[in-house]
């Protein structure tokens, strides 16, 4: 059985996206990029904006899974308040396109998928373009993207194997 990944970072100006496919324990890129909202709109046109790109992304691509960075509190509250709200329209245009969600730290992505915690995008992206084979990777936001999918179906992987050693 072949699963769909879709890793969303989501942003209020910058949101990126990338996607992978699993089959038979196998991990390939299928795309990524990021979408830019028009910074001169006000925030509620902005939004309506990620909307409509991530429900052609949905529909495109018609993913299983979305796995989202979770929400982190910065020094800045109105910027915190500013990515929920962009979580919120990733998450509701993700079940509304029928696919489950997923949330995961950044740190936790950034161990599982480079093996330290605190590696920097520049190091997350490198490997990423071992792993997945891709001479070059434009924006940091497709490439923490891309490793929210990774990290996700390493997760789904690792579950699979735990289900059926408890079943044996």
């Amino acid at each position: 059985m072949s699963s769909l990944i879709l890793g969303v970072d989501p942003g209020s100006r910058v949101t990126g996206f990338g996607l992978v496919r699993v089959h038979r324990g196998q991990m390939e890129h299928v795309s990524h990029g990021v979408i830019v909202m028009d910074t001169d709109g006000d925030f509620p046109d902005r939004m309506l904006e990620l909307g409509s790109a991530f429900r052609e992304i949905m529909e495109k691509y018609k993913p299983n899974h979305v796995a989202i960075e979770k929400i982190f509190l910065g020094k800045n509250a109105d910027s915190a308040f500013k990515l929920g709200h962009a979580r919120g329209v990733v998450m509701y245009e993700a079940m509304r396109g029928g696919a489950k969600v997923f949330e995961y730290a950044t740190r936790v992505v950034k161990k599982g998928v480079t093996g330290d915690g605190g590696a920097s995008k520049e190091q997350v992206q490198a490997v990423l373009k071992a792993l997945l084979r891709l001479q070059k990777i434009e924006r940091l936001d497709a490439s923490d993207a891309l490793a929210m999918a990774c990290h996700h179906a390493y997760e789904v992987q690792r579950q699979q194997l735990v289900r059926r050693a408890v079943e044996i």
